[in-house]
């Protein structure tokens, strides 16, 4: 069969229906590897991004006074959500992964770092970028968040490399 032979050709106009049913049967025929994935890079994004954090603390405690203001603070009220951002973050990859993936080769570093850095530049660049002109936030708050997001993706980048591989 040839891309043109395909069921789900997007040569043709498609209604809504027809591309919904494209997406939901995507879905079900990707799921288990997105949920393998998913859980695979979030414990390493979770892993390490905690690692990070404590050395960070021990070494730069001075930076890391910026963090003592109400902003962000919550009080213990929501800090599931920022124990369960390891695995949203690497949802979200493992679905870019998935469907992108046939565009990395190499090595699993090489892959893993090209796909960290792409999903960098295109996602949190921008969301920096608005954060840093709308916000009273110091520069390097916002540089270092960007190497924190940096070494997430690839961590995330590097493990979905390594699934792909034990995979096939």
């Amino acid at each position: 069969m040839t891309f043109y032979d395909n069921k789900y050709d997007m040569t043709h106009d498609e209604t809504p229906a027809e591309e919904l049913e494209r997406w939901i049967d995507r879905f079900k025929r990707h799921f288990k590897e997105i949920l393998i994935n998913t859980l695979g890079a979030g414990t390493a994004i979770f892993i390490v991004s905690n690692a990070i954090l404590f050395i960070g603390i021990g070494y730069f405690p001075e930076f890391f006074v910026n963090y003592l203001s109400p902003e962000f603070n919550s009080e213990g009220d929501r800090d599931f959500l920022f124990y369960a951002h390891p695995f949203v973050l690497a949802h979200s990859l493992s679905i870019l992964w998935n469907r992108f993936q046939k565009y990395f080769s190499g090595n699993i570093f090489k892959t893993g770092f090209e796909f960290g850095v792409l999903y960098a530049v295109i996602a949190l660049v921008p969301i920096l970028w608005i954060t840093y002109a709308a916000m009273e936030v110091s520069l390097s708050m916002v540089l270092s968040w960007l190497f924190y997001g940096l070494i997430q993706s690839v961590v995330a980048g590097v493990v979905l490399s390594f699934l792909r591989k034990k995979m096939t």
